[in-house]
């Protein structure tokens, strides 16, 4: 399996799918991170150029706990359009990657990059599935779709797919968060890590799970818990 979480910024799919892609990879799976902008304007001291600098690091050492590649793409934190130019840059990662599952975030959400991911990663992914939209790479279509549970993007938000998450995957994930200055704290008071770790409790114990992360679906899907996204 080939799956391919793509964020609005680094450190995005990193927290809401990260135990999950970690366990992917502990079954021997393929995972790609791709953040569409570097998050870099949300550090109190830091300007955007040095922040983004470090969460391109922070991104990168995040990926090498869990096992993953890591691609970026060169967007503003704030500025991310909704335009073909980025839905056709893409569209070239899907047919480059050939992931069997995408994960992004859910469409109605606080902060504008996130929408605006989901709208891209929409008709980037039926691009890249449309045989006569001739590119550099051949077509490729990437069955499955899951929005990742984020308390940023909460409205009409409904998880319907629960993944477990064993033992070690969920360590490799928190200690990959730790490489992130947002998630430890430095930039806001909210705790991201505490508040990400008692969630995969939330989601896994109604599911007889020790621990999960939820997704939501495209409407019509049914409940399903599962061990992997297979």
């Amino acid at each position: 399996m080939n799956i391919l979480a793509i964020g609005g910024h680094a450190g995005d799919m990193d927290l809401t799918a990260g135990a999950v892609l970690a366990e992917h990879v502990l079954q021997g799976h393929s995972v790609t991170m791709l953040h569409l902008t570097p998050g870099e304007k949300g550090h109190p001291r830091l300007s955007p150029a040095e922040y983004g600098e470090q969460k391109r690091a922070e991104a990168l050492r995040f990926a090498g706990h869990i096992g993953a590649a890591v691609r970026f793409l060169d967007y503003k934190d704030g500025e991310l359009p909704v335009d073909d130019e980025v839905k056709y840059a893409v569209c070239d990662v899907i047919r480059e990657v050939k992931p069997n599952v995408l994960i992004t975030h859910w469409k109605e959400s606080m902060h504008k990059d996130h929408a605006n991911t989901h709208l891209i990663v929409q008709d980037a992914r039926f691009y890249a599935g449309l045989k006569t939209i001739e590119r550099a790479l051949p077509a490729h279509w990437a069955g499955q779709l899951y929005y990742a549970d984020n308390w940023e993007d909460p409205y009409g938000y409904h998880p319907e797919v629960f993944v477990r998450v064993g033992e070690e995957a969920y360590q490799r994930w928190v200690d990959g968060m730790a490489e992130y200055a947002y998630a430890r704290g430095e930039t806001s008071n909210f705790p991201f890590i505490e508040y990400y770790k008692a969630l995969t409790v939330v989601r896994g114990a109604p599911n007889g799970f020790k621990r999960a992360q939820a997704f939501a679906v495209a409407p019509g899907a049914l409940d399903r818990k599962l061990h992997s996204f297979q």
